[in-house]
């Protein structure tokens, strides 16, 4: 029964990412925010699985999101790529642009995070004044949007929820198979120590080279879909500092080492965001969101979910003891 009750949170979310849409369904305000925080989640999930396995914490994931939604855009636009492909290529545009970051693998911490940074700025200014091919800073407009599919039009709001949440969903069960293959556990062991593992034959540098490209691609194709939802991108919006803070939040907000974490986290944090703290307090609405951050770290450093798990077990405790 115990077993039951801990995966009951698992059978749960599904259900609720699945159902709640389709109830939600005429509602386009409250359906155009699910997708963005899907957006969000997607990015979060890419960033968690830098962190949790790359031990590698990244302040530039813009550079992927805004590489990514550019290729697609560009491809399909001046190339006829059908645009279920330029998701995918978007994905590996945004890996490329990893392969130019490797060498900033010597750096650890706060350094590695900044230069990641700085080449984001850097694919900003690219995107800026390569006018002929992106458009430059008035960016590009008409982009294709997702196709209709056997009838189903994707590029409606209930399409394109259900488009992003498979593309999450897939990622989220790649992230959870590497978890648990012998890289995961590679990649666990070298957070210990990085020379222990170095010892015993770990290439240290290529696995956490994997996990950048890895992480750049899921972000990159998280960005392609975001440029064909929306239908524009341009430079400032591409590469905003957003697409890095609200992330980051949202995964640690939900519990960055889970898998599902990050997914929740970016639901509940944009959510509550947009239709409660905007509301009381318009313009300074995302100070709330970081004080409730600061109060998630103190009470729960591991995030809402194992928060959750907590509260459900003592309350399960105390029922068992109220019946004894």
């Amino acid at each position: 029964m115990t077993m039951n009750k801990n995966k009951l949170p698992a059978l749960l979310l599904p259900l609720l990412l699945i159902g709640a849409p389709l109830l939600l369904a005429q509602d386009h305000y409250v359906m155009s925010l699910l997708v963005a925080s899907m957006v969000i989640g997607g990015i979060a999930l890419s960033w968690a699985l830098l962190g949790n396995l790359g031990g590698m914490i990244s302040f530039g994931h813009a550079a992927f999101f805004g590489v990514g939604a550019y290729t697609s855009a560009v491809l399909s636009m001046k190339f006829g790529v059908p645009v279920l492909l330029g998701l995918l290529l978007g994905g590996v545009g945004a890996l490329i642009a990893a392969l130019a970051m490797l060498p900033v693998l010597r750096l650890r911490g706060p350094y590695f995070a900044l230069a990641i940074l700085a080449y984001a700025h850097i694919f900003r200014i690219l995107a800026t004044e390569w006018t002929s091919m992106t458009g430059g800073s008035g960016g590009l407009s008409n982009i294709a949007r997702l196709p209709t599919v056997m009838g189903v039009d994707l590029s409606s709001k209930i399409g394109a929820y259900f488009v992003i949440l498979l593309i999450v969903a897939l990622f989220a069960l790649v992230y959870a198979r590497l978890r648990e293959s012998h890289y995961g556990l590679a990649l666990r062991a070298m957070h210990e120590s990085e020379d222990a593992t170095r010892v015993v034959g770990v290439n240290s540098t290529v696995l956490k080279g994997m996990m950048l490209l890895l992480s750049a691609f899921m972000c990159g194709v998280v960005g392609a879909f975001n440029a064909h939802y929306i239908s524009f991108l341009e430079p400032d919006y591409a590469f905003s500092a957003l697409w890095v803070t609200i992330p980051i939040v949202a995964a640690i907000f939900g519990g960055y080492r889970s898998i599902t974490g990050p997914v929740v986290g970016a639901v509940v944090v944009y959510l509550l965001d947009q239709l409660v703290f905007k509301n009381i307090i318009p313009s300074g609405h995302q100070l709330v969101l970081g004080a409730l951050l600061v109060a998630m770290i103190v009470f729960s450093p591991d995030g809402l979910l194992p928060l959750l798990r907590k509260l459900g077990k003592g309350k399960s405790a105390g029922g068992k003891h109220a019946a004894t």
